[in-house]
């Protein structure tokens, strides 16, 4: 659950530094603003397609959400 807790606040600062909404990085990454929030709020794991789209969504490389 820590892990799941801590990748979810790493998205979130990254998204926040890259100044993108939650319906912005869905936009982006091709998904729904609720996979987003759940991820971001540790309600669910993501699937590691997910983090590959969302890495790329936001510029980042997809270790930087794992290991932040």
């Amino acid at each position: 659950m820590q892990r799941r807790i801590a990748l979810g606040h790493r998205i979130a600062d990254l998204r926040r530094q890259a100044e993108l909404s939650q319906e912005a990085l869905a936009h982006l990454a091709g998904m729904e603003r609720r996979s987003i929030q759940r991820y971001e709020n540790a309600v669910r794991d993501p699937q590691f397609s997910d983090l590959l789209l969302i890495a790329h969504a936001l510029r980042v490389h997809v270790t930087d959400l794992l290991l932040g």
